[in-house]
């Protein structure tokens, strides 16, 4: 087993903090909901788990399509994620992913990397999956594609 360890350090006032990890980066973290002023100084938290999702299956989608030699000029993922309403705590209960590329790439390697990063090698992925059902759809110099990404309960 491999132990990850992250810090996180109250910064001026009861809701802004400032997390880092080993290699000393630093990501701020604030909960806007719970401010009087409603300004956020840094991403929630919800918001980090979404962001974890997106760069890990981004960096092995980039890392795929790297190595089918296509050429990929840009890659985008936006990430939805449905939250349980009125309850506390109120988990995440669905994801969906959407993966937007140009470049010279063909749309069955970007379906085939999005498969194997979010089915197989994303651990972000794979630990939310647990909560709930990912989806993914993708689209290529403005067309868009769906995909049957579809994993988690009730998948």
């Amino acid at each position: 087993m491999r132990e990850i360890k992250v810090e996180l350090e109250r910064v001026d006032d009861a809701f802004h903090f400032v997390a880092r990890n080993a290699d000393g980066f630093e990501v701020h973290v604030d909960d806007a909901t719970a401010r009087e002023d409603g300004v956020a100084r840094g991403a929630g938290p919800m918001q980090l788990v979404l962001m974890g999702l997106a760069g890990c299956s981004g960096v092995d989608v980039a890392s795929i399509l790297g190595k089918s030699r296509s050429r990929v000029d840009s890659l985008r993922i936006l990430v939805t994620g449905v939250r349980a309403r009125g309850v506390v705590p109120s988990p995440y209960l669905a994801f969906h992913m959407h993966f937007e590329l140009t470049g010279e790439i063909e749309a069955r390697r970007v379906e085939r990397a999005v498969k194997l990063s979010v089915e197989k090698y994303c651990s972000a992925a794979a630990t939310l999956r647990h909560a709930g059902p990912i989806t993914a759809s993708y689209s290529v110099n403005g067309e868009r594609f769906e995909t049957d990404v579809r994993m988690g309960p009730d998948a």
